[in-house]
């Protein structure tokens, strides 16, 4: 490990197992079903007995933990530095690793022993330090900007920290901001990436829900002919109000739906009816043209315009919608 470098090991979810970390002198990762590590074992074994335990997770995520684990065996050396984080008292401990990896059968396995000798308090750190600290993995490397800093404001395990002069919170800027904005892209790609997986069946659903939590009484075309339209909504459910929406979807990613779809969709629609064209392939230019040229209003919604009217509408969502695509709200600073 390179110079003042310091080694991040978490301590479960929410700091679960920090303080038999402090108290029994340890560290762990979990990763149960890479099940007994053997020295020599290859990252492509352990990904393989991790892959038959989680089926339904994708490779890249496999990956990444196995990595993880890879790792902690061979890249730690007795000697290093090694942190860990007690969230519930915004303090970062620091030790030396003692041993190499044991074995247990109890909930903290993959056990190293450890020193603690020290303790930093998360708000004595700078800002760009907690952001490098804000990482999500269960094992990383702290860099030597953060790990000095970390130093300079550690005390011994056994003092009373003292209380930092906080300075007023600021907007994000700079790298901060760049993380968030980074953090939003990537939440809305996750998101489509969901919804582009349903099958087309139940992509009819999706939108559905979604005009249920609007204000709106759905109905879903059977499966076979339908004429045209996949969904119908209107305030009663029956069409006796206005407006009647009918809906016709297209989950073909990678297609764009021409001019002509939309003329046939539109053919047979009465004054007072509206219409929605959902095509998660999005529209040709032309296809656009013939929607803003048509005397029955009609709106077409790509696939980012359905992620954002989910998002918009998730709290009111059914339990049938959000088992589509469950999502977790996060929030981030201001």
């Amino acid at each position: 490990m390179s110079g003042n470098s310091i080694w991040m090991v978490r301590a479960g979810r929410g700091g679960a197992f920090v303080d038999d970390f402090i108290e029994q002198g340890l560290v762990s990762i979990g990763f149960d079903s890479a099940g007994r590590v053997e020295p020599g074992t290859v990252r492509e074994q352990i990904e393989s007995t991790m892959a038959a335990a989680h089926p339904d997770e994708s490779k890249r995520t496999i990956t990444v933990w196995a990595a993880q684990v890879k790792r902690y065996y061979d890249e730690i050396k007795v000697g290093d530095e090694i942190a860990t984080y007690d969230p519930n008292q915004r303090l970062y401990y620091l030790g030396k690793i003692l041993s190499d990896v044991e074995y247990r059968e109890d909930p903290v396995r993959r056990v190293r022993r450890v020193e603690w000798t020290k303790k930093v308090p998360r708000d004595a750190l700078q800002d760009s330090t907690r952001n490098t600290l804000g990482a999500i993995s269960t094992l990383f490397l702290i860099k030597q900007d953060a790990a000095r800093d970390m130093h300079s404001a550690a005390i011994p395990i056994s003092a009373e920290p003292v209380e930092p002069k906080l300075s007023p919170p600021v907007k994000p800027k700079g790298e901060t901001k760049a993380r968030l904005e980074e953090a939003i892209e990537k939440s809305a790609e996750f998101i489509e990436d969901r919804i582009a997986a349903l099958d087309w069946d139940e992509m009819q659903e999706l939108v559905s829900e979604i005009l249920k939590a609007m204000g709106y009484r759905t109905r879903v075309s059977p499966k076979g002919a339908d004429r045209g339209v996949d969904v119908f909504a209107s305030p009663d459910g029956l069409g006796l109000q206005e407006p009647r929406i009918f809906v016709e979807v297209k989950h073909r990613p990678g297609t764009q739906i021409g001019a002509q779809s939309i003329r046939a969709f539109l053919g047979g629609r009465q004054p007072g009816d509206r219409c929605l064209y959902v095509s998660t392939g999005g529209f040709s230019k032309d296809a656009r043209y013939e929607a803003e040229r048509s005397s029955v209003p009609i709106t077409l919604i790509t696939l980012p315009d359905l992620r954002r009217l989910l998002i918009e509408h998730y709290d009111r969502i059914g339990p049938n919608g959000t088992a589509l695509v469950p999502l977790e709200r996060v929030y981030w600073p201001a």
